[in-house]
């Protein structure tokens, strides 16, 4: 097994002021890339991340704006090609949920999600990819959800958005990759993380056990464990990979 480095490489992460974003920044930054923290209203958990990854000896800024709006993510991406000096990696991780079931679904609930998680990967990738066209060089990763490939009660807007990432990456990959750029998804299970609690957040003691009986490796994830598939798929050793979803879940939908 070999360490990837990533070194001289510069990345643009979405919604990386906390939660899997978070940590997606710092694993990326301990492997050498240059990082760009965007986030929408956080600017001081954004500014916790820039410095703990500075305080480490890396290398991020804050670019804050909210990708879901086309001029703020040209801007957003601008921003962070020209602070950095290029943009070699782009993670689409902003996201929300609004989670009910649908006859108490309203449009703005449908709306919200479909804008923020589905709209913002379209518009900073729309904005990202001509850079990586030119450098003739790019790697863009979407974090999706199992629930994009499986569905859940209770989230047909979140798993409508998480499934269009998914098919959003495959017709990508196949206009780009003639131009070494490779795009690809990761769809997370049931992840914990300290910050926000991640999909296991408000789960009862006997939620937790029945769901873990459904997990083959008899554990909830980790922020790490999606952070490394995102790492792998932007790696060198993944410039063969393109059109598709690595599913961070122990084995639940397998």
């Amino acid at each position: 097994m070999y360490a990837i480095d990533l070194s001289g490489q510069s990345a643009l992460i979405t919604g990386a002021s906390r939660g899997i974003g978070s940590v997606i920044a710092r694993r990326l930054a301990d492997a050498g890339a240059a990082v760009a923290i965007n986030y929408r209203s956080r600017g001081a958990e954004a500014d916790a991340v820039v410095d703990s990854i500075r305080n480490s000896g890396g290398h991020a800024i804050p670019v804050p704006g909210d990708v879901s709006d086309e001029a703020a993510a040209e801007v957003v991406v601008k921003s962070a090609a020209e602070q950095l000096g290029r943009l070699d990696i782009l993670v689409n991780n902003a996201g929300i949920n609004r989670d009910r079931l649908l006859m108490r679904m309203s449009v703005s609930d449908w709306d919200e999600v479909l804008s923020v998680n589905l709209r913002g990967t379209f518009l900073p990738t729309r904005f990202a990819v001509p850079l990586m066209v030119r450098q003739r060089y790019g790697r863009i990763v979407n974090i999706s959800s199992v629930v994009g490939l499986s569905g859940n009660p209770g989230q047909a807007n979140y798993a409508a958005s998480k499934a269009g990432q998914i098919g959003f990456a495959k017709a990508v990959a196949r206009e780009v990759a003639s131009r070494n750029i490779t795009v690809n998804a990761v769809a997370p299970g049931f992840i914990e993380f300290e910050d926000t609690g991640g999909m296991t957040a408000g789960l009862t003691d006997e939620q937790r056990q029945q769901i873990l009986t459904r997990i083959p490796a008899g554990r909830f994830g980790s922020a790490d464990d999606v952070a490394a598939a995102v790492v792998y798929l932007v790696s060198p050793g993944a410039s063969y990979i393109t059109g598709q979803t690595l599913t961070i879940d122990g084995g639940l939908i397998a």
